[in-house]
């Protein structure tokens, strides 16, 4: 990953908030230096920068920069996950990543747990979950196992998500259910 690459992801990640407060406009680079220290922006700005890191085999800077996120926000996100542009965390408290990849325009509450079944201390992808776009995940909801979650996916606030869910659901309970949107 590039420096100009690092910025367009932060501008997309400042966009997605414009989208929700219904501002119409472009973030420039004075938009994310001025959010820096806003604690909606804070916490995606030390995850990129971890995630820039570890892109550049930086492994101790990538760690240094997770490991603020986790005591300053509550936030775990493993550094080998690649997130795409759009990423919103509401309220950070309690939010555990260990995905191999969640797409763009993530919304993602606190409480949330997405990671493996059993524990899996060398990141196996294969035992972790992949997120598609489009997706908001309700607090308190538990995404488990090396399964994939489809684009356009909204997972209810609490639910135990332990199967593939394809595109365009709504998924609700314990454990979980898929739903179509257009019946709900």
């Amino acid at each position: 990953m590039k420096l100009n690459q690092l910025f367009m992801l932060l501008k997309k990640d400042i966009e997605r908030w414009y989208f929700y407060a219904n501002i119409e406009k472009k973030a420039t680079t004075f938009d994310v230096i001025k959010n820096i220290f806003n604690p909606r922006f804070t916490p995606v700005f030390i995850y990129r920068l971890s995630h820039f890191f570890y892109t550049k085999k930086l492994i101790f800077i990538s760690k240094f920069f997770s490991m603020i996120n986790f005591i300053l926000f509550g936030l775990e996100i493993t550094i080998q996950c690649e997130i795409g542009p759009g990423l919103i965390f509401p309220h950070t408290q309690g939010i555990v990543i260990g995905s191999v990849k969640i797409g763009e325009n993530a919304l993602i509450y606190n409480g949330v747990t997405i990671g493996a079944k059993k524990m899996d201390v060398n990141f196996n992808p294969t035992l972790r979950p992949i997120i598609g776009n489009n997706v908001m995940i309700g607090s308190g909801a538990k995404i488990l196992g090396g399964i994939i979650i489809g684009d356009n996916v909204t997972i209810g606030a609490n639910a135990v998500v332990t199967q593939s869910i394809s595109n365009d659901k709504l998924v609700l309970g314990i454990p979980a259910k898929e739903y179509s949107k257009s019946n709900r």
